[in-house]
């Protein structure tokens, strides 16, 4: 995944009334939907969006019911019409194509998996699967390989001659899935694609997802209202809400840094020892840093209060840990790495909380935290990583 903007959307909105044009210029001069609404009857489903979409990314949009995502992601391969905006994929608007030009644009670039199995009845998976294809006008034995190599792409190869009332909901789905990528499409759209299995397929249905994204990197929009898929599958999180985008980023920068009092309410309760790292809590002023080529008696005058002080070398890199005790030890003249601890192991920059937890608590001080160059980055105290601990998802910076 590169920094390629696979989708642009460019102050995108969606009014449902009889002057669109008036509930837009309202929302410009400063009107909010509800105002709108009780002043005109007209409702805004979506205000003013703008973001865009990396190549080969799961772009998550979630939100609150009525925020207006669904009503988003329908605009993004134009099953409702944008009332203003422009959707830009290739250079080309969606927004502004003809209907010849749409169908065109649908076939080769954009396919869309909804949360009901929409599945024909009477037609077996195999069918199912190649019905797009079929609108297409693609030949028979043409669609037919291209379908049977969706369904193996999504495990259900050998249920190709099977009907869907012979299927679980987690198979109907995976068939939902396989006719979206019998397409080939660069975008998948994907509407509460999973939100109507229980939690256990639902979770196989995500890690499929996350299977295909490995073989091959297709870019996603994915509407969700579940905080827990959105964090475990998304690259990005955009978060609306009054058919607003009021925040995008990737989750852990979305919970340390919510935007609002409303992205907040969506993150508490995030379990943020598997989301917070070391690093993000490390500090710098617990302890005294030191140089290695400092001399013992300097370097005894310099621990001042502390009783342990960190030692770099010339370049920043983490050396080694010193205290009172292990200085006493050593005589003046000796080489100050003479006198470091030995049971002060350094932390990774990347390690979780869950994962230092054990080592800060068994640690006789603040243990210090290093890059992957083995820079010095800071410590990490049991006071500091209780504090973060404590924060449950509330984070704000």
């Amino acid at each position: 995944m590169g920094d390629v903007e696979a989708l642009q959307v460019k102050n995108l909105f969606k009014v449902f009334g009889e002057s669109p044009k008036e509930a837009i210029d309202l929302y410009r001069k400063g009107w909010n939907k509800d105002k709108i609404f009780s002043e005109t009857g007209m409702m805004l489903g979506v205000c003013d969006a703008s973001f865009s979409v990396r190549e080969g990314e799961i772009f998550v949009v979630m939100g609150l019911s009525g925020s207006g995502k669904s009503t988003l992601v329908r605009m993004l391969n134009r099953l409702i019409t944008p009332t203003a905006g422009e959707i830009i994929v290739g250079g080309d608007d969606i927004a502004a194509m003809s209907e010849k030009e749409l169908m065109a644009f649908r076939r080769k670039h954009i396919s869309m998996v909804f949360q009901s199995f929409a599945l024909m009845p009477h037609m077996n998976v195999l069918q199912n699967t190649a019905l797009g294809l079929e609108l297409s006008g693609v030949p028979l034995a043409k669609r037919e390989a291209r379908a049977q190599e969706a369904l193996e792409q999504v495990g259900l190869g050998a249920n190709a001659r099977n009907y869907p009332n012979e299927l679980s909901g987690g198979m109907q789905q995976r068939v939902g899935l396989a006719r979206a990528l019998a397409n080939d499409p660069s975008i998948l759209l994907m509407d509460e694609a999973f939100s109507a299995l229980d939690p256990l397929i639902r979770t196989e249905m995500q890690d499929e997802l996350l299977e295909l994204q490995s073989q091959h990197r297709r870019t996603v929009v994915f509407i969700s209202h579940d905080l827990d898929e959105a964090m475990r599958i998304g690259d990005r999180i955009a978060i609306m809400q009054g058919g607003q985008v009021v925040q995008v980023g990737e989750p852990d920068d979305i919970l340390k840094n919510p935007a609002n009092d409303y992205v907040r309410s969506f993150f508490r309760g995030v379990n943020v020892q598997d989301v917070f790292t070391a690093e993000d809590i490390a500090k710098d002023e617990i302890l005294p840093v030191l140089r290695e080529d400092l001399a013992p008696a300097a370097a005894r005058e310099k621990l001042g209060q502390h009783g342990f002080a960190y030692v770099v070398d010339s370049g920043g890199r983490y050396a080694g840990t010193l205290s009172r005790a292990s200085l006493d030890q050593k005589s003046d003249g000796a080489e100050l790495s003479k006198a470091f601890m030995n049971s002060v192991d350094p932390i990774d920059c990347d390690a979780t909380l869950s994962e230092i937890i054990a080592p800060v608590a068994r640690s006789a001080c603040p243990l210090p935290v290093i890059g992957k160059d083995g820079r010095f980055i800071g410590g990490v105290s049991r006071e500091n990583l209780l504090k973060a601990m404590s924060r449950e998802g509330q984070a704000d910076g």
